[in-house]
């Protein structure tokens, strides 16, 4: 079975510990990095990471992109949305359907 983990800064992950969710706090691209492949390593299926994390490791999470598992999902932080994650939903959907039914 797969365990489910959140790398982001603390104060944006803190609340998915309350659902039971592993969470690691991270402060910068190296801790970010080192967090995300050692969470695949240990066989997490999902790891959620929150955009402003994931946009300082771009090629970290597209990696991951191109395994089945571990799914790697980003997640607004408490500093609201930058709107990677969303635009990542859409083109997923594109490549899978043919055209942005979104």
């Amino acid at each position: 079975m797969y365990k489910i983990g959140v790398v982001g800064d603390k104060d944006s992950i803190l609340a998915f510990k309350a659902l039971g969710i592993d969470v690691f706090p991270v402060l910068d691209k190296d801790e970010a990095r080192k967090a995300v492949d050692t969470l695949a390593a240990r066989k997490y299926g999902i790891i959620f990471i929150t955009e402003q994390m994931a946009e300082l490791i771009p090629e970290t999470v597209e990696r991951y992109n191109k395994e089945i598992v571990p799914a790697v999902i980003l997640i607004p932080s408490n500093q609201g949305s930058l709107s990677i994650g969303l635009r990542r939903i859409n083109a997923n959907v594109e490549k899978a359907v043919g055209s942005n039914i979104l």
